[in-house]
């Protein structure tokens, strides 16, 4: 019997090292059932539309230091910018392709403001957008660099947390 979508993503998120909890979320959310809190992420699956987001809201995680980590919340704090918008994208793409769910769960069209098929096309093109943030936090490499290193490039990673 096959894992729903939902089950795959917290077993790979979980695997890593990142907390999930699944309970009620009873506030108004930026994604709908998806709340950081403490580091954690938080599932109301009643509320979940889209269970590509649990690996976005992972890779936000996944960029901070273990110390810093364990205090981010919803909203994102100021300092996770752009950049961090962008390493989370490049992430959650890699986390998606790794756990064999196609780059549609995680681009798909209810999110980033209408461009979840732009998305889609500009990454299945090699146009990665956020390598460079992954690149500079040592967990995944471009080509030429991951070829000074005996590593794969990305989308494969060299670790998932930071």
């Amino acid at each position: 019997m096959e894992l729903p979508v939902i089950d795959i993503i917290v077993e790979f998120v979980t695997s890593i090292g990142l907390e999930v909890v699944k309970r009620p979320v009873n506030q108004d959310t930026f994604l709908p059932g998806l709340l950081l809190e403490g580091g954690k992420i938080i599932i109301d699956t009643n509320k979940l539309q889209y269970p590509g987001d649990i690996l976005h809201e992972a890779g936000h995680l996944a960029a901070c230091d273990a110390d810093t980590r364990n205090t981010i919340g919803s909203p994102l704090p100021e300092y996770m910018d752009g950049g961090f918008e962008m390493l989370a994208l490049a992430w959650s793409y890699a986390a998606c392709l790794h756990i064999g769910l196609p780059a549609s769960v995680v681009f798909h069209n209810g999110g980033y403001k209408g461009e979840g098929e732009h998305l889609l096309q500009t990454f299945a093109n090699g146009s990665y957008i956020g390598l460079p943030m992954l690149q500079y936090r040592g967990l995944a490499y471009d080509k030429k660099k991951s070829a000074e290193m005996g590593v794969l490039p990305y989308p494969n990673m060299v670790r998932w947390l930071h």
